[in-house]
C-alpha cells in the first residue's frame, strides 16, 4: 500500500513500513528479493517523490503495488498516484492482497512476463 507523505516523513515512514509488512507484502518480497526475478534488484517501501511505493526496480523502472481493501475507497487517489509515477517514467502493476496470497503462481508469472517485456535485449 503506497502512501503520499511529506518528503520529510518519507524516510521514517518507509522504514516503518519495511519493518511492518502486510502478509501479502511479505509473501511477494520472498519472490522479489535477492535478484530472483531475472537478476533485477527490487527495493521495498521506497520513497518516490511524494509517495512510498511497495516495490520498485530502478533498473527497468517497474513499480509493483499490493493493494488491500482500503484501495477500493481511494480509487481516485490511486489513479492520480499512478499517473504521477508514470509521468516519472515508471510502469506500475497492481495486485490485490488476496491475489498475492491465493494465486502466487499467476502473480509470479505476471511479474516475470512484465520484467521480460521491459528488459533490454541482451
Amino acid at each position: 500500500m503506497g502512501v503520499a507523505v511529506s518528503n520529510t516523513n518519507n524516510r521514517a515512514r518507509s522504514r516503518h513500513m519495511r519493518k511492518n509488512p502486510t502478509d501479502a507484502e511479505r509473501a511477494l518480497w520472498n519472490i522479489l528479493r535477492n535478484r530472483q526475478v531475472l537478476g533485477y534488484k527490487f527495493r521495498r517501501q521506497a520513497p518516490m517523490g511524494p509517495y512510498i511505493v511497495d516495490f520498485v526496480c530502478f533498473e527497468n523502472r517497474l513499480i509493483i503495488e499490493v493493494d488491500g481493501a482500503q484501495h477500493m475507497e481511494r480509487a481516485d487517489y490511486d489513479v492520480d498516484r499512478t499517473t504521477w509515477l508514470a509521468s516519472a517514467g515508471y510502469k506500475v502493476i497492481r495486485f490485490w492482497n488476496n491475489q498475492v496470497l491465493e494465486e502466487m503462481g499467476a502473480v509470479r508469472e505476471t511479474i516475470f512476463a512484465t520484467v521480460e517485456g521491459l528488459s533490454p535485449p541482451s
